[in-house]
């Protein structure tokens, strides 16, 4: 086993976050300013496309990382049956769910209900389709809708919080149904869709447009919220959800959408077409 897996398995994952939540949310200008440098540097983040380009004017290192785009940054694919990428990032895989179980990379998997938290979460996407997109820390950490979409309800899955990059995924086992998790639950035209934000080291932290900072706290026990009835209504390429560092949205649909010919590592951004609805009109 390379250090850099090893290290995943025994480092404190939580106590670390913890401390990079509190000091990524510091505002004492020294410190703020030299971890923004650090990543615009080492990154090559592009920040004439941000809703203030000054990196060093935001008050924290997460108000930078969480920033806004400027308008028209980002635009929707014009069908309206077209599946929206929800995040800026890159294909980590996509394609078919396969008798209930996705493909991670290769030689690893898991299961929908393993990702979702129960057997009858996972039923309606038996033989679905999946996406997994990562971001790092050079992209836009605001997700959108893929579809429209009326919220359900969200299940917060207890777990890890390992890496989620490459190298991770890759290495070890059944990695994105061992993360901390927010799984949100929606109706759609075609039926239900899932989006599961996915937590990673250092900060594995998640807020919602519905309800705010919905990670931390972390749980000990899978939290199931039914959101039916609230009236919770977005459309397609609405932001729904923001990531405080580290992080991996996995979309899963029902049969019946198409994804297009896409790679994995292949570059996409927030309202990019992945693929359709093929099911019929």
């Amino acid at each position: 086993m390379k250090p850099s897996v090893l290290l995943q398995y025994i480092l404190p994952h939580r106590f670390l976050s913890r401390i990079v939540y509190q000091a990524t949310r510091w505002e004492w200008a020294p410190w703020k300013n030299f971890l923004i440098e650090q990543i615009v540097r080492r990154y090559h983040v592009d920040m004439s496309q941000a809703a203030q380009p000054d990196p060093l004017a935001y008050p924290h290192f997460n108000a930078f990382f969480t920033r806004k785009l400027k308008p028209g940054a980002r635009v929707a694919d014009p069908d309206p049956q077209a599946i929206l990428c929800p995040a800026d990032g890159r294909i980590s895989q996509l394609g078919r769910i396969r008798d209930g179980r996705i493909f991670q990379a290769k030689g690893q998997e898991y299961t929908a209900a393993e990702l979702l938290g129960s057997e009858d979460a996972a039923a309606p996407f038996r033989n679905g389709s999946f996406a997994t997109i990562y971001l790092s820390p050079r992209d836009y950490h605001r997700v959108h809708m893929p579809l429209e979409g009326e919220l359900t309800g969200t299940t917060h899955v207890p777990g890890r919080i390992f890496s989620v990059a490459p190298f991770a995924v890759e290495a070890i086992p059944r990695l994105f149904a061992r993360n901390e998790r927010l799984v949100c639950r929606f109706d759609g035209q075609h039926g239900p869709f899932v989006s599961v934000m996915v937590g990673a080291i250092l900060v594995s932290s998640v807020a919602t447009v519905w309800d705010g900072l919905a990670i931390p706290p972390y749980a000990s026990e899978i939290i199931r919220t039914d959101c039916t009835g609230r009236g919770v209504k977005l459309e397609r390429f609405a932001e729904m959800a923001r990531f405080n560092m580290g992080s991996t949205v996995i979309l899963l649909l029902p049969e019946g959408y198409e994804f297009d010919n896409l790679q994995p590592q292949q570059q996409v951004m927030v309202g990019q077409r992945l693929g359709r609805w093929a099911g019929g009109a």
